[in-house]
């Protein structure tokens, strides 16, 4: 009886090695080989790639090629961000077209950034076409409302969204202010010490003044633990960015590696940080401030969710931080950068301001008739997009884009090459000219739908209301106050770190008016 149950033991056993195995051919060599087939078929065309790494040999090469550290003080000959960046993607538009495929281990993407794929992409309610479920940044969003997609993501999108509509907006307009004069009085300070004069990296400060707003709009009374979990998210962004090509590698995210460690501590200590508070509210037995967290909580208790509240709570408590935390304040720090670079816009602006304000504090109002500012931040925000790539995912077999996008394909539209298509804007479209912008979006590109620095179609960030009078108000105290000029020190070496940020930071020299 013995020999026969061993011998039932090792079939069984061969069995799912072998089912094991033939899984693992397909997902690994198979299942690629038949999706680039179905796309070669559609006329798109790639650089060849290899099995297991797909084209990321390619991609950490030519961005080696491309990292030689500028000088201090170089010039910046031009804003072209995706050349630092992204220096792949161009080298492959360039030989391909704008609509190219090329794998990241074993995922096949399809590269695109035709005019009728950007307008389908604006228009497209579909869930056949939803975030990716491929993506490797799980540590950051989870399955909160910016990494997920069909149901999930409306329920979360009509939780949180009537919450950032422009009437809810205006009335955190103080909170922004109080927030805009702890950085200006931070400012006269250093200003003071430095005798007259502060050389500083601007970034650090633009950091603070979005950490603040939104600690305020998320935290309430809870400040000192959200900034405490904040840090931790920093910490975890950082730890994310230098490793994140390599977790396109099949199975390298599960391994016990150094950086893979951290991410997993990292994680338990922020969920562990986010559920104590929640609790604390729970047991104060008061009525709590309506801030984002406790409309977070409250909605995930309405909506019964069982074991999934705890996920659903911490996944958009992170979501918020990156969305409405790193994106501002890169996007602050690049348009001081602008702004000192090229003097006669920032006392243009400077100007519109007296004019409207007269020395006192700006209402939504006075904000929205600024017209020579918003020229400015569409500008910067062209040229130094922080969400550099639009990801989706084939998540059924669809048309998009003219193109049969077969189930499994991983769609990116980059926002970084589309806004410096001279196709597009034009031959000076790696140039600062914000007046292309005069007559709105719609006059400033030959396709009004290809500028998206919030995203596209139903997707768009639900934030930008709060993005866009958190850029004016903060810009609004600092040019009322200060006068900015680039520091002989900066570098300028735009890099990815999940958004596109200054690799050394922003030097700028800042006076006191």
């Amino acid at each position: 009886m013995e020999p026969l149950l061993i011998n039932v033991l090792l079939t069984i056993l061969l069995l799912v090695s072998f089912s094991f195995l033939a899984s693992l051919f397909n997902a690994l060599v198979l299942e690629p080989k038949r999706l680039r087939s179905k796309l070669e078929k559609e006329g798109i065309k790639g650089p060849p790639h290899s099995f297991l790494l797909g084209n990321m040999w390619d991609l950490l090469s030519l961005k080696f090629k491309n990292s030689k550290r500028p000088q201090q003080g170089q010039q910046i000959l031009t804003h072209n961000c995706a050349a630092f960046v992204f220096p792949f993607l161009v080298k492959w538009r360039n030989q391909y077209g704008p609509s190219f495929v090329f794998s990241l281990g074993n995922l096949q993407i399809l590269h695109m950034n035709h005019p009728n794929a950007l307008k389908e992409l604006s228009t497209c309610t579909s869930f056949e076409l939803g975030r990716p479920t491929h993506h490797h940044y799980d540590a950051m969003l989870g399955e909160g409302i910016i990494a997920s997609s069909g149901r999930v993501w409306a329920r979360q999108r009509k939780i949180l969204a009537p919450e950032l509509f422009v009437d809810k907006v205006k009335g955190m307009r103080k909170l922004m202010e109080e927030s805009a004069f702890m950085v200006a009085n931070a400012l006269n300070e250093k200003i003071e010490k430095g005798g007259g004069v502060a050389e500083l990296k601007i970034d650090d400060y633009t950091r603070s003044f979005a950490g603040d707003v939104l600690l305020k709009a998320c935290f309430g009374t809870n400040y000192a633990q959200g900034k405490e979990i904040f840090l931790k998210l920093r910490d975890l962004q950082d730890v994310l960015a230098p490793v994140l090509l390599l977790q396109w590698i099949p199975g390298m995210r599960y391994l016990p590696t150094k950086s893979n460690r951290r991410i997993w501590r990292l994680e338990k200590e922020i969920k562990a940080l986010i559920l104590k508070v929640v609790k604390e509210r729970e047991e104060a037995k008061s009525n709590p401030e309506k801030d984002l967290l406790q409309i977070i909580v409250e909605s995930a208790e309405r909506s019964d969710l069982g074991q999934q509240t705890d996920s659903f709570i911490v996944d958009n408590c992170k979501n918020i931080y990156f969305a409405g935390y790193e994106t501002t304040s890169v996007s602050a720090a690049w348009t001081l950068m602008l702004l000192a670079l090229y003097p006669e816009w920032q006392d243009k602006v400077r100007a519109e301001i007296l004019e409207n304000c007269g020395g006192l504090l700006p209402d939504a109002d006075t904000l929205r008739r600024m017209k020579t500012l918003a020229m400015v931040i569409n500008e910067s925000l062209r040229l130094y997009s922080p969400a550099a790539i639009v990801p989706r995912e084939a998540l059924g077999d669809v048309k998009f884009g003219g193109i049969n996008v077969p189930k499994g394909v991983g769609v990116f539209v980059s926002l970084i090459t589309l806004h410096l298509d001279p196709d597009l804007w034009g031959p000076d479209a790696d140039k600062f000219i914000p007046e292309r912008f005069a007559d709105g979006i719609s006059g400033a590109c030959k396709v009004p739908y290809a500028y998206m620095p919030f995203g596209a179609g139903p997707h768009t960030c639900i934030g930008q209301h709060f993005a866009m009078m958190e850029l004016k108000i903060f810009l609004v105290h600092m040019l009322s106050n200060f006068a900015f000029t680039l520091s002989p020190k900066y570098i300028h070496s735009p890099f990815m770190n999940l958004v596109v940020e200054p690799e050394f930071g922003i030097d700028l020299l800042v006076t006191r008016l």
